[in-house]
């Protein structure tokens, strides 16, 4: 780094990423399918997740929502800042720029910077969950803020200029527990995993949910539980050992919260059906009360709703970015159905029940009854999240609603097909990146397909559901595979996957659900569902091997050297499946000049590589199955272990990085005749800010 930047002495692992891809989310041309009831539909549910969206910054840190909100007071046409966020327009960036009168490099490096904060809701990657720093220095950065004319923007830069450019002590540019000095936003200052774990206890006992909650310690034993929800109120205090006491408290993000139960109320009338219908009140009951039970019977409305033209989800879903695995992160996508990619993954569901007899377990292990979900390809209108919206969900995450009622798959097409132009493909040979570069949107396609119906779809938690009610003959237990004798432990009443494995949980899931693509990939009659055959299938059994091997090297930049933490749960999946294939002796590592390739042996995959996966595979549900943490999480902790020759390569891997995808998403607004309007940006850094302005975020 060029020492004129003035921020030679921060680590260049921490520097943003520059020379960023933005890539449009292409609708339009399904949106224009839609009738004017489902538009009207459409907006208000999109207006509903990004209403939600906006505290999402505080759950990274107390300070990252002033740092969002800076660059929309930068980036505000001054004559409709006054109003509320959504009802902001863009001012005219090239005259900031001019404005401003800093170099090219320097005027880079800040767009770059903000449209980076702006994507993941603050400064740190919600791919990768480390904090990143401005490449420009922070008296060009007080420049171009100055340059604005924006006196809160100044207020808020002089408030936060350590903090955007502090990178030390290392632990603060992690997620984690903050008295290990990490950094949450789910969590006060003083916040230990040993309170947390403690108080999870608790609320367990109690049924509470820790879904949509944050929680401070406000003294010795003494902590308090915020409950995100529109009405405000405290409920009881609850006790327990040692003098433990939990003050639960409702109306976190209540403002916010607010607008996303005015815009799901207008919704209700354009709903398509009565379980739309029902599934908006729920969710309105849910955001209004704090209820997750409100919100798990909104998904048992959600499954119910088969086919529809207009796709939806909304709420605290995933838990990935919570150090413990237990508080989620607020999304809400709103998409238009793609018919005919759908109409194959129909087919996939159709005969799911028999791949899933081929997995590498008894049928002790797996749900009784399969309940086929619904699988639709969607085209993505709006996903309010953090970061980058993922190419497949499998949903609802409630254990006892999957396995009793169903669960929905969805595939993001238009997230799958979105292009960055001239993307590098690193440590293949030439042969390799050939077919890699041919087959590797429909292997992914494949692998997305298994991984969501088939992965995230399998699988039993063997449960005492209540007082002496379990889904198992508990007095005949299953025998295990892995130890040949009768399992002794499973998931008590009220107990759940994340509260038992804790913060490993997640990654040890998705690992779950990619080895289940890997084992099933290799099947030709699942190939033949999605339109492959021949020497084509061939090669996308390759290349979905090959791609998750690449994957495995290119997890190396979010797993830190130091604190030996992972930072990101899919890529520690996908490096635990990479040794997998190494020790199987499918994969081997080349040295190649200053750098290394990969190269895959596609004579052993079937002989090698899928027996290898078959035992990974196993394992890991039998003790996700059986609740049993005590070996599982060692287990997981050992498969994921990064081993000293891939910790030598790791500089090679941050060196050779690609920067990530940026999705621009357009807007949908109502006209003077209260008609819906979809509003598009140019794919530039600007344009993206401009959405993000005149979206409120």
């Amino acid at each position: 780094m060029a020492s004129s930047t003035g921020i030679s002495q921060t680590p260049s692992h921490l520097l943003c990423d520059t020379n960023l891809s933005v890539c449009k989310l292409e609708v339009s041309k399904h949106l224009d399918t839609l009738s004017k009831e489902q538009k009207l539909y459409t907006h208000h549910l999109s207006r509903a997740g990004w209403a939600g969206a906006r505290p999402l910054a505080r759950s990274q840190s107390q300070w990252a929502p002033d740092l969002v909100q800076l660059f929309l007071e930068i980036f505000a046409d001054p004559a409709s800042a006054g109003g509320s966020n959504k009802a902001r327009r863009a001012r005219d960036i090239a005259a900031l720029k001019a404005a401003a009168n800093v170099g090219e490099d320097d005027w880079k490096s800040f767009m770059e910077y903000a449209v980076q904060v702006l994507y993941n809701t603050g400064n740190i990657k919600s791919f990768g969950d480390t904090k990143f720093i401005p490449r420009l220095s922070a008296s060009h950065f007080e420049t171009i803020v100055r340059a604005s004319g924006s006196a809160k923007a100044a207020d808020y830069f002089k408030s936060l200029r350590d903090f955007i450019y502090s990178h030390t002590p290392t632990e603060a540019n992690l997620i984690g527990f903050p008295a290990e000095g990490h950094i949450s936003g789910y969590y006060s200052d003083n916040m230990s995993q040993a309170d947390v774990e403690r108080v999870q206890a608790l609320l367990e006992k109690h049924n509470i949910s820790a879904l949509n909650t944050r929680l401070h310690k406000t003294d010795d034993n003494k902590y308090e539980l915020l409950i995100a929800c529109a009405d405000a109120k405290t409920d009881a205090t609850l006790t327990g050992a040692d003098g433990l006491e939990v003050k639960v408290t409702r109306g976190d993000f209540a403002p916010e919260l607010k607008q996303v139960v005015e815009h799901i109320t207008a919704a209700i009338p354009y709903a398509a059906n009565e379980q739309q219908k029902k599934m908006l009140e729920k969710y309105a009951e849910s955001f209004r009360t704090g209820s997750v039970d409100a919100h798990i019977d909104s998904q048992r409305h959600w499954i119910r709703d088969v086919g529809p033209v207009v796709e939806s989800n909304i709420g605290y879903v995933e838990a990935y970015r919570d150090p413990a695995g237990v508080r989620a992160e607020w999304s809400g996508f709103v998409a238009v159905v793609n018919k005919e990619m759908s109409a194959k993954f129909d087919v996939l569901v159709n005969t799911a029940e028999k791949h899933i007899e081929r997995l590498p377990w008894p049928k002790a292990f797996e749900v009784d009854t399969f309940q086929k979900p619904d699988y639709t390809s969607l085209e993505v209108v709006s996903f309010a999240t953090s970061g980058t919206p993922p190419a497949g969900i499998n949903i609802p995450n409630y254990a006892n609603v999957r396995m009793n009622e169903g669960f929905k798959n969805v595939s993001m097409a238009n997230v799958m097909s979105a292009k960055a132009p001239n993307e590098k493909i690193t440590f293949l040979n030439e042969e390799d990146a050939a077919v890699f570069k041919k087959y590797a949107d429909v292997a992914f396609e494949v692998q997305v397909g298994l991984h969501e119906l088939l992965g995230h779809g399998s699988g039993k938690q063997l449960t005492e559901e209540s007082a002496g009610k379990y889904n198992f003959d508990h007095t005949n237990p299953p025998i295990s595979p892995l130890t040949k004798k009768p399992i002794t432990t499973w998931y008590k009443p009220n107990e759940t996957f994340g509260g038992v494995f804790g913060s490993p949980a997640s990654s040890y899931e998705e690992c779950r659900a990619e080895a289940v693509a890997m084992y099933l990939c290799v099947d030709k009659e699942i190939l033949k569902i999605f339109g492959h055959e021949g020497q084509e299938a061939e090669n996308i059994i390759y290349c979905c091997y090959l791609q998750m091997a690449r994957a495995g090297v290119l997890a190396l930049e979010f797993w830190d050297p130091k604190l030996k933490k992972w930072g990101q749960a899919h890529m520690q999946a996908r490096h635990a499946i990479l040794k997998v294939f190494q020790e199987a002796g499918i994969v081997t590592v080349i040295t190649k000049d200053d750098s290394f390739i990969i190269t895959l042996d596609r004579s052993k995959i079937l002989s090698h590589g899928v027996p290898a996966v078959a035992t990974l595979l196993q394992k890991l549900n039998v003790y996700k199955a059986t609740a049993d943490a005590a070996a599982g999480v060692p287990f997981y902790d050992e498969a994921t272990a990064v081993t000293d020759d891939w910790i030598a390569r790791r500089d090679i891997v941050l060196r050779e990085k690609q920067p990530r995808k940026v999705f621009l998403q357009g807007n949908s607004v109502l006209n003077e005749k209260g008609e819906v309007e979809w509003k598009e940006y140019p794919v530039t850094l600007e344009g993206f800010v401009q959405s993000c302005v005149e979206r409120g975020f």
